[in-house]
């Protein structure tokens, strides 16, 4: 079968399913926060009706960022990287060179519990490519040498060579892996991830992940390059896949993914964004979504009829199978920012929710009420309230002013019309061969004329004020490495310098979010993980094009933290070695760094 990873999704939820099926609905009686902590923060088994347990002393109302459990067991994947030309996923009828993991798209799905150390072994079979996996939006606690960005805390992988990831599952929720080596994820290194703990509302069965990507006929590398010189951007997706399939609109071949279930019964979907420059607003016909989760970040529970997602956002929502036996659309439009429209022909986008009992091979015919978003504005915070409180302290706004981020961007005409996305006037360029992490540990701060470093220097918490200043209004999705962060304003224009609007009480915290068209946004978050974290941009074409940042994070305690950084030294010893070879007049190194990196 061309992509294994969609059977085994399916075949996960039918295993779930599998024996006596109880039609009995869960209790929508859930338990505040104060009454968990009263019960001794989850001294109860997750089951069914318990979701908000997990273990003795761990619960849904433990915050995560204070304490995790104590080390669970170890779980061990191996991923072999190679070149490979398939058939487009969605019977096009077009083949595409794709860079996959294991010869499957998506990537294995990784899974641990909260608590759980995970070792990932990733062997790059790449005939000319370096590479690097990063695990988006895991803390990484005491293990940035691991956060899988080349340039910043490892070198590449060398073609041929093996590195080892190893780091312990401090959060809970849904997430995903991708290459942070240039734009090389949209040609396929990318997967999903989960991290089994407990939840803000009760279900029976977990379907597990729902990848929504945009996708390309063009190898991703050749449109980055076009990207790279062209004010417009790379030319639009040619199609969505859902978990990794979809129909070709123009000659109706490829499938729909199915989302099976059986009636009276609930059941979780983890809802991701795996796209490279496409916002999702998403609906499933006839079952509206409680949502648990913005990204790892568990919230108080809310029902919605549908859902907006940018790059990188995952959203945990559980669906009651409660309607006519049938099948019904998993909905999916893309937001009309920037060049990213996808033309379906009138063909509906999305997944099919499929009953046990109704038409295999149908298509739905149930007609949706719900208008969907066409825009690329982020969720609400007045919805996203994090189900443990926690207080930005006020004291942040003394030094916000020196904080200051502007966006901006220029194209030089000198350079075959060169585009570049810049913070306060620098692009950020990576050198491959001198990782951040490896400088610091080497006891320097000079990290290179490109390097957008920001220093956090002490404890204690920061804020940020990012203002976009260029005349190209483009929203941004903008994702932090090592941290979430906490949303303490945003909105349109310029801030005004006052406190008016701002929440610092428990306000939205996530490790991705939108900054608006020609807007602002202000985040706080605590300098409580020296490493060096990289802020970005996760459109990959502006990444490519230097919308990025790093934070050096109490820069005399890393190397204290850090443990073991033999993997960095041997991997940077390989990568030189390649890249040194690759430059002889024979070597067989056919291009050289031409974006930022990242």
């Amino acid at each position: 079968m061309l992509f294994p990873s969609l059977a085994a999704w399916l075949s996960f939820g039918s295993v779930a399913l599998a024996g006596p099926l109880r039609a009995e609905p869960l209790s929508d009686e859930f338990p505040t926060f104060d009454q968990i902590v009263k019960r001794q923060d989850g001294a109860c088994t997750n089951t069914a009706r318990t979701r908000n347990c997990w273990s003795n002393g761990y619960s849904i109302a433990t915050d995560f960022d204070a304490k995790s459990p104590p080390d669970g067991t170890t779980v061990t994947y191996n991923f072999e990287i190679s070149n490979v030309t398939r058939a487009n996923p969605d019977g096009s009828g077009t083949s595409k060179e794709m860079m996959l993991i294991n010869g499957q798209y998506p990537g294995p799905l990784v899974r641990a519990k909260w608590g759980d150390t995970v070792i990932i072994n990733v062997k790059n079979n790449l005939e000319h490519n370096g590479t690097g996996i990063h695990w988006h939006g895991i803390r990484q606690l005491n293990s940035c040498q691991d956060d899988g960005v080349p340039g910043i805390t490892e070198c590449p992988i060398a073609p041929g060579r093996t590195r080892q990831y190893k780091f312990r599952a401090t959060q809970f929720g849904t997430t995903w892996y991708h290459s942070h080596f240039s734009a090389q994820y949209g040609d396929g290194v990318v997967g999903t991830m989960i991290i089994d703990g407990p939840a803000t509302a009760n279900y029976d069965v977990d379907l597990g992940t729902l990848p929504i990507t945009d996708w390309y006929y063009v190898p991703a590398f050749t449109l980055n390059e076009v990207a790279q010189h062209s004010q417009r951007g790379p030319p639009s997706p040619d199609n969505i896949l859902v978990n990794g399939t979809h129909i070709n609109a123009a000659n109706d071949n490829g499938k729909y993914a199915r989302i099976n279930v059986v009636k009276g019964k609930k059941y979780r979907i983890r809802l991701i964004n795996t796209a490279v420059d496409s916002t999702f607003s998403v609906s499933m016909d006839g079952h509206p979504f409680t949502v648990l989760t913005s990204d790892f970040v568990p919230i108080k529970s809310y029902v919605t009829d549908q859902l907006t997602l940018q790059i990188g956002q995952r959203y945990d929502v559980v669906i009651t199978a409660n309607q006519t036996v049938d099948n019904y659309w998993f909905r999916v439009v893309t937001g009309s920012c920037g060049s990213n429209k996808i033309a379906s022909a009138g063909k509906p986008v999305g997944a099919i929710l499929h009953y046990d009992g109704a038409s295999s091979t149908a298509n739905p015919t149930f007609k949706s009420s719900v208008t969907m978003r066409a825009g690329c504005d982020d969720e609400s915070s007045s919805n996203l309230i994090p189900f443990v409180p926690n207080t930005v302290p006020t004291s942040v706004m003394g030094e916000v002013q020196n904080h200051k981020m502007s966006v901006d961007s220029f194209a030089d005409p000198a350079k075959d019309n060169l585009f570049r996305w810049l913070i306060d006037g620098t692009p950020h360029v990576v050198d491959w061969n001198n990782p951040s992490l490896e400088t610091v540990l080497g006891g320097s701060r000079s990290i290179g004329p490109n390097g957008n470093v920001y220093t956090m220097d002490k404890e204690g918490w920061y804020m940020w004020y990012i203002q976009s200043t260029s005349k190209i209004a483009l929203p941004h999705p903008i994702h932090l490495h090592g941290h979430d962060y906490y949303i303490v304003g945003r909105g349109a224009g310029t801030w005004d310098g006052s406190t008016n609007g701002l929440n610092f009480n428990n306000p939205t915290r996530r490790d991705t979010a939108l900054l608006p068209a020609g807007g602002y946004m202000l985040i706080a978050f605590p300098a409580d993980n020296p490493g060096m974290w990289i802020m970005h941009c996760h459109i990959a074409w502006h990444a490519s094009q230097g919308l990025s940042l790093q934070f050096m994070e109490r820069m005399s305690e890393i190397k204290g933290t850090l443990g073991d950084t033999s993997v960095l030294k041997q991997g940077c010893d390989e990568w030189d070695s390649y890249w040194a070879e690759g430059s002889a007049p024979d070597g067989d190194r056919p291009y050289n760094q031409t974006d930022s990196g990242i």
